[in-house]
């Protein structure tokens, strides 16, 4: 699998945020291939008190090299709240671009440069939000059982249905965002600790005015480590986007 030829990257620092709970297996080989991708960037790992080691892992590499952060938290909290830690943390060092991703190496690190550099598209408007998406035109999916299909696939229709959403993928976790623009979210307000953050934030940022695009990727299911996503993850993704619907009175903002 190869990515394309980008265009220049654009000017400002860039955080690498990485939500970890037992992935000892896979985030060497993640952070190594991202500093092969976006040798500039820095890396944040946010790590839930693995009890593989992950933690301790990071603790050592990021002494061997400061573009490696780690930001440990007591428990398993959430990937939604891991994220918006990750955000304050970029908010609070000045970086101008931060780019979530996920640890278990399903985000191929390849595009990493082809999302940055769609942030600032030649002769178009800048983006406030670049999705990797699995569901434009050249997006694809890898290794998936037909009920992760189905489930993702529903998810992403009635988020789309029920908030209004334009992108095509609401639920990827692959995506670049422009601090300035989340420093127009009241992050108290978020609903979602877990997966269906990646939805409301979407609908925040749209519901704000953000200018949100999508670029295909090759999504690939993980090869090592357990999935965290369940049946009653996405029942709890479900209630939670009805009731963000609740919350702007049935009419979101197109």
């Amino acid at each position: 699998m190869t990515a394309s030829p980008v265009p220049s990257l654009p000017a400002g620092r860039t955080l690498v945020a990485v939500a970890t709970y037992n992935e000892i297996e896979n985030l060497p080989i993640l952070v190594a291939e991202v500093f092969r991708w976006l040798p500039q960037a820095d890396i944040l790992v946010v790590d839930d008190n693995s009890p593989d080691g992950t933690g301790r892992w990071c603790d050592e590499q990021s002494g061997r090299d400061p573009r490696l952060k780690c930001l440990h938290r007591p428990a398993k909290l959430g990937l939604g709240t891991a994220t918006v830690a990750a955000f304050e943390y970029a908010l609070q060092h000045g970086y101008e671009f931060v780019i979530t991703m996920d640890a278990d190496l399903s985000h191929p690190p390849q595009y990493l440069p082809r999302l940055l550099a769609g942030m600032d598209p030649p002769g178009r408007p800048p983006r406030d939000v670049m999705i990797g998406s699995r569901y434009v035109r050249g997006g694809r999916i890898e290794g998936w059982p037909l009920r992760r299909h189905l489930m993702s696939r529903a998810i992403n229709a009635y988020a789309r249905w029920l908030l209004r959403l334009k992108p095509r993928d609401c639920s990827g976790a692959f995506r670049c965002y422009r601090t300035k623009a989340l420093r127009q979210i009241d992050f108290t307000a978020i609903r979602s600790g877990g997966y269906s953050f990646q939805e409301e934030i979407l609908w925040r940022l749209q519901r704000a005015g953000a200018q949100i695009g999508e670029t295909p990727i090759t999504f690939v299911d993980r090869q090592k480590g357990r999935s965290k996503i369940d049946l009653q993850e996405g029942l709890t993704a479900l209630r939670t986007l009805f009731w963000l619907a609740w919350e702007a009175g049935g009419s979101p903002k197109r």
